[in-house]
């Protein structure tokens, strides 16, 4: 009895989906499904749940160099939350981030407007893009400027991605010698002072 008993709800957790195989194969049985078509369907359904991410967070490094008169920030964000805002922010067009593209025009662009140091003076600091580098679903985005006021004394906007995603939050880590400080900027609050 046990092979022929119709099923009437088997559900399967993947990622934040659930999945109804009865939905899937109604008024089928258990043995009339192979082993390996069930195993198919949990490893593609797993794998999809798995390739989205349900936050939207950047993390950013700002490093003051043994110098002191540059600081070097890292910026890592999802690559397809950035591949998103750079399509919305230029009409549309379908972007794809890699090592090999010619995005950095466009991904210069972006960061500049919602990225920036201003001094004491109210006067921006000069970021110049050194370049970006692709990992499997995160994207690094090199930062570099000339400092020659007290860094405590720097204002930081940091709007990545809020443009985008209400809920996207930027940690920043601030490391000067051997002190560190992070803050945190989301939407309505993407300026603070260092």
């Amino acid at each position: 009895m046990c092979g022929k008993q119709y099923f009437k709800m088997l559900n399967i957790k993947a990622g934040n989906s659930l999945i109804n195989i009865a939905s899937l194969a109604p008024f089928g049985t258990i043995t009339q499904w192979s082993r390996k078509g069930v195993f198919l369907l949990l490893v593609l359904v797993t794998c999809t749940a798995s390739s989205l991410h349900e936050y939207h967070v950047s993390v950013t490094q700002i490093h003051q160099n043994k110098s002191g008169k540059t600081l070097e920030v890292s910026i890592r964000v999802f690559t397809d939350d950035l591949e998103r805002a750079l399509s919305e922010n230029n009409g549309k067009r379908r972007f794809v981030i890699n090592d090999k593209d010619q995005n950095d025009a466009f991904i210069k662009r972006y960061i500049a407007e919602h990225f920036k140091l201003v001094n004491s003076k109210n006067e921006p600091l000069q970021l110049s893009y050194l370049g970006k580098e692709a990992e499997a679903d995160a994207t690094w985005i090199y930062l570099e400027t000339g400092v020659n006021t007290p860094v405590e004394g720097l204002l930081l906007t940091n709007s990545i991605l809020t443009d985008i995603f209400d809920d996207q939050v930027n940690m920043t880590n601030l490391k000067i010698g051997s002190s560190k400080k992070t803050y945190l900027f989301k939407k309505g609050k993407t300026k603070q002072p260092l």
